[in-house]
Order: structure tokens, then sequence, then C-alpha cells
């Protein structure tokens, strides 16, 4: 049996949005189940997002810390930000996240593993691109404002990254799946069988 994910729309008899905020909004859907009941689902209607593992020539991940306030915590995460453009390129937008959060350009992209990160109640899906070949961006640094003015930069070896999410020190999920994924594809067919940087992705279409 090839176990594989697959796309499928049930009927929605009636659906409206009773919030709609400044990237994202809640939808409710009246779905009919297989049984013909009609059951009400809230969810989270999301753009989309792309996070870059950037891994140097020592074995070391880029990592960022910064404050979440839903949950109350600072967190260590990869780059990461939203798909603010409808269509756009995921691979530039992952690019510019780089830019604009580490001062850092890459040379070598794929695609490292794509994620629906909470499907019982938000549509968002995140491709996590691995970077390689880094090297720093001349000139002037991106301005950052709000909470990424007090984001801490650092670069962590990455068997010290998979112990602290195994130890469960390390919670955000697209460093949990890169870093993971990372080390799977290392002990698998290598880096470079991963997907190439332009390869489709069926959840979030996209202009080449």
């Amino acid at each position: 049996m090839t176990f594989k994910d697959t796309p499928e729309e049930w009927e929605v008899r009636a659906t409206e949005t009773p919030f709609k905020g400044n990237k994202t909004s809640v939808r409710t859907d009246d779905v009919v189940m297989p049984g013909g009941s009609v059951v009400r689902r809230d969810y989270q209607v999301h753009p989309g997002s792309v996070a870059v593992l950037a891994l140097d020539e020592e074995g070391r991940v880029l990592v960022l810390r910064q404050y979440r306030h839903p949950v109350r915590h600072k967190l260590w995460e990869i780059p990461a930000g939203l798909l603010d453009v409808p269509g756009e390129n995921p691979l530039h937008a992952a690019q510019r996240e780089l830019y604009e959060e580490a001062h850092v350009r890459a040379e070598t992209w794929r695609v490292l593993t794509d994620v629906y990160t909470t499907p019982g109640g938000c549509d968002e899906a995140v491709r996590i691109f691995l970077a390689r070949d880094l090297s720093p961006v001349e000139g002037e640094r991106f301005e950052v404002e709000d909470e990424e003015a007090d984001m801490e930069l650092a670069r962590v070896p990455l068997d010290e990254l998979v112990s602290g999410v195994l130890a469960g020190d390390l919670h955000n999920n697209c460093l949990v799946v890169g870093v993971l994924s990372l080390v799977a594809a290392q002990q698998g067919a290598g880096l470079d069988a991963l997907r190439p940087a332009e390869a489709a992705w069926p959840a979030r279409p996209f202009e080449a």
C-alpha cells in the first residue's frame, strides 16, 4: 500500500465568515458528513507560509528567538514568513525571508518538506526549504519592527537542536519538522535527492 494524502472535498451546505483579520480570517462551514448529517466546522483561513532551514558549512542551523504572544513564549525558530501575495512563488518568498530576518543569502535550495500545521482547525500550509552555501548579504540590514525588533540570532549545531526537540525544550512547528526531516534526509538518500526548489505545491499553487 502507498501511503499518500489525497485531495477530497465534502459538500458544504452553507458558509459564512464571522471574522476577518489583517492577514487571516475565520470561516464557518456546514459540512455534510458521510452519514448525511450536517455538522458546523469553524476554522482559520490562512494565506500559507514558507520557512527556511539554513545549514552552514559547519553543520550549524541558523535560528532566531522571537516572542510569540498567543503561547506567551520566546521560541527558537527558523526564518519564516507569510505568503502575502496570492500565487507568490514560495522560493522567492523564502529567499526574501532569509534576507530580511537573517541578512543571509543561499546558493543551493531544495524543498525539505511540506506540512499542514494544524489541519483540524486551520488551512495553513507551510513549505520548508533547505538552504545551503550561505553567505552574508552586503549593504544595510532590513528594518525590523514590533516582535522582530527583539529577535536574537544564532547558529546552532544540528545535533544540539535534535536533542532539544526530543527533550521537549524546542516547540516551534517549522523548526521541529525541519530539523527532524533534515536528519532523515541525511540518513536516507541524501540532501541532493530532495525535491528541487521549484517543485509543484498543490496546497498553494504558484507561478514559476
